[in-house]
């Protein structure tokens, strides 16, 4: 009930164990083996279960891939889209990505799947909150019958997924996820879910969601000015793709060295990366965490120029141990833990 409430659906399967869980019960619910799936380009941002070849999802299902038309404003390529829809004639047309920092012309894509016969789905796994929080658009305003989604990432609950749909398919799709594809439900994390969603119903996690977009922003700014490419030029959720490819840097060496300053992201492929996914030309940083401890706009931008020096000085031992310094003297004025820090990530006077 408070998931329903939270994204205005009609009804809302709570016992995925994980994202990945929830799209295979979807992909399930509605197509035969064989039949095709319009997803986006994993390279362009999509994720695995929207078709990598390692998945078993690839080799039961077709899937066919739309790319971003504009790598530097991050504008999808709809009318490929559209093209792809009628040739291909897909079950199922998918938003959603991993590391795409943009938000989708849902409408367009509704209308595209409305052509075809298709079911229009959004895996928002990575922008729940943002989208629970006001601060994106939910695809369930703009008519899409299918949307999935993690609970512990933007919405800060605890590791598990989601479904969400209209009420005329809920019976199809709560028998595939049981007995379908799962055996009896976690009913501790299912608790720990409720809890999560009663906190994403209150007005400050509204305000924290905002926190979150003005701070990637902030973030993605200084990136610009301090001259880093960024993928999709800035960002409208809560992360920013740094590009290497111009540079010849290696997503993993930066990850290595921003590691020894005490700086967690992670190595991600870019479009038209020419290395390998272990290794790719790029890093993905998100802000919530951060956001979550207090910090604000002038601290990400503290945070992208410490970044920045890390990798304009990859293998400098004095600059990697000045950037360490700083850290932790930002996280002694950010503890993980505080009386004064709020549901909403804000520090109370």
């Amino acid at each position: 009930e408070r998931a329903k409430k939270l994204f205005g659906c009609d009804h809302a399967n709570v016992q995925p164990l994980g994202g990945a869980n929830a799209n295979i019960a979807a992909y399930f619910a509605w197509m035969e083996p064989g039949d095709t799936i319009l997803g986006m380009d994993l390279s362009h941002g999509g994720h695995l279960t929207h078709g990598h070849p390692v998945t078993i999802m690839a080799k039961i299902f077709n899937f066919v891939r739309y790319k971003m038309k504009n790598i530097d404003t991050g504008e999808i390529d709809y009318d490929e889209l559209e093209e792809l829809a009628k040739k291909h004639k897909p079950k199922i047309v998918l938003v959603g990505a991993s590391a795409y920092s943009r938000d989708y012309d849902y409408a367009r894509v509704k209308e595209i799947a409305d052509s075809v016969d298709a079911v229009a789905m959004a895996d928002i796994a990575h922008t729940a909150g943002l989208i629970a929080g006001g601060a994106l658009q939910n695809p369930f305003a703009h008519g899409f019958q299918l949307v999935t989604t993690t609970t512990h990432k933007t919405l800060r609950g605890p590791r598990g997924g989601m479904i969400m749909c209209k009420e005329e398919y809920a019976k199809d799709l709560d028998r595939m996820v049981m007995p379908g594809i799962q055996g009896g439900p976690l009913m501790h994390v299912i608790a720990a879910k409720a809890a999560a969603f009663k906190e994403a119903l209150r007005p400050e996690f509204k305000e924290y969601q905002k926190r979150i977009v003005d701070n990637a922003s902030a973030m993605a700014q200084e990136f610009l000015s301090l001259g880093q490419k960024l993928v999709s030029g800035g960002t409208d959720t809560h992360f920013v793709l740094l590009s290497f490819i111009e540079r010849g840097l290696t997503g993993k060496k930066v990850e290595k060295a921003l590691d020894r300053a005490n700086i967690t992201v992670n190595k991600n492929t870019v479009p038209f990366d020419p290395q390998k996914p272990l290794v790719t030309s790029g890093i993905r940083i998100g802000v919530p965490a951060l956001t979550t401890r207090g910090m604000g706009t002038e601290e990400m931008k503290q945070i992208a120029n410490m970044i920045d020096r890390i990798i304009n000085n990859l293998d400098e031992d004095s600059v990697i141990d000045g950037v360490r310094a700083e850290v932790s003297e930002v996280c002694r004025r950010f503890p993980l833990y505080s009386e004064s820090t709020t549901l909403s990530g804000l520090r109370s006077s």
